[in-house]
């Protein structure tokens, strides 16, 4: 097992099953995991847009062919990030996420310890570290000395630099917010005497060398990466992923059992072979046969009304959402845990999910590891019924594998 470390009309919603519906967590080990030090001129950290609660967005300017983002004004100061505009790949490098970023104090890597929101508060926006532990009180690290729905500048406070992440002295495009010394009152202890975690690289190759000729400037770059590594899924012969393919509903059911085999202490196996025809337009024969089986006998997906389970119909994202829900309730389960999904950070408001048959679930998702998260990850629209593409599909279910991982 591959450690984890740092995925219609209402007869569809019907036919993938509808989906209505305190410790501290311990540091990574610090012999695992090194840090690089890195010119902090050659990084910018700014929050994302919105009206309550943002995410966190980190640059590094990798060569000097174009700028990556500019600076005006102060109070807040305002980031126009210019890769936007052009192909970045080898010029700029953009972390948008947990498997981006993470928190390192004092050696140890507390990506399992907190999530990273950056929250308005008293005239200004402060990037925050939020504990998994909610009983454990938040740790400031940055702020904006202003307000804006725009994007806007994140000064680090004093003690915090930004470091990225090495293994055996590979560097990897992982980027720490890193704290050494006396780490600030009321905070975790960083090293809480837990088991450490012997695994390996969280993306495997690093950002310059990726595994397929297609995904080098993808947003989702790292995350296929990772998922690849992890082996749920898997490009092509011709050394493409095709990111932005769409994702049938028997490749859905495929790469989502795939995953959970990497559970922890989870008594898991789908059998080889479907001892019958699950639906009357899936054979037994059918190289999905037995997984579609499965998942339909765990309640993780089901057929339409009419008998059909139509493997080949290309899934949307409100749809993979839905299923990763299941997976991820099927998955605790697993592991002896309830089958309830606790949040990990706040609901994201999107603004174009209100009136679906998804929203309760795709809310729940957002909160759950950031598993639903914007289109592209820019802006507040989910986009529920635009189909399901493999980049996003990747990414979406590696944060879920990765939450339903995290200790209770």
């Amino acid at each position: 097992m591959k450690p984890i470390l740092r995925g219609l009309t209402t007869l569809a919603a019907v036919a993938l099953g509808a989906f209505s519906t305190s410790t501290v967590v311990p540091a990574q080990a610090s012999s695992v995991f090194d840090q690089l030090e890195v010119d902090q001129s050659r990084f910018v950290a700014f929050s994302s847009r919105g009206l309550s609660d943002r995410g966190l967005i980190i640059v590094e300017q990798v060569s000097d062919a174009r700028a990556c983002w500019n600076e005006t004004g102060s109070n807040p100061t305002l980031v126009d990030p210019l890769l936007l505009d052009f192909n970045f790949t080898g010029i700029c490098r953009r972390s948008t996420d947990r498997n981006g970023y993470s928190i390192r104090v004092n050696g140890e890597d507390m990506g399992l310890a907190y999530t990273l929101r950056v929250i308005p508060r008293d005239n200004e926006m402060v990037l925050t570290g939020i504990p998994r532990n909610n009983s454990v009180p938040r740790v400031e690290i940055g702020r904006t000395t202003g307000v804006t729905n725009d994007f806007a500048k994140l000064t680090l406070d004093p003690g915090w630099r930004f470091t990225r992440r090495t293994y055996n002295d590979q560097v990897l495009g992982h980027i720490y917010l890193t704290f050494e010394g006396s780490f600030p009152p009321g905070a975790v202890d960083p090293n809480p005497g837990g088991p450490t975690d012997p695994g390996g690289p969280t993306d495997p190759g690093g950002p310059t060398t990726p595994r397929f000729r297609d995904i080098a400037g993808d947003i989702y770059f790292e995350d296929i990466q990772q998922a690849v590594e992890i082996g749920f899924i898997a490009g092509f012969e011709d050394n493409t992923f095709r990111p932005r393919e769409t994702l049938t509903r028997e490749q859905l059911v495929s790469m989502v059992l795939d995953s959970l085999e990497e559970v922890p202490n989870a008594n898991f196996r789908v059998p080889s072979q479907a001892n019958g025809a699950p639906y009357r337009d899936v054979n037994a024969s059918r190289w999905s046969a037995a997984k579609i089986q499965f998942a339909r006998d765990n309640n993780i997906v089901s057929g339409y009304q009419d008998g059909t389970f139509r493997p080949d119909r290309p899934v949307s994202r409100a749809e993979l959402i839905s299923v990763l829900r299941r997976a991820a309730s099927y998955a605790q389960t697993l592991r002896g845990s309830s089958a309830d999904l606790l949040p990990t950070e706040p609901v994201f408001n999107f603004t174009d999910t209100s009136n679906h048959w998804a929203n309760a679930q795709i809310a729940e998702m957002s909160s759950f590891c950031g598993v639903a998260s914007p289109v592209n990850e820019r802006g507040q629209q989910f986009s529920p019924d635009s189909s399901a593409l493999r980049n996003y599909a990747a990414a979406a279910t590696l944060r879920m594998l990765s939450c339903v991982q995290l200790p209770e």
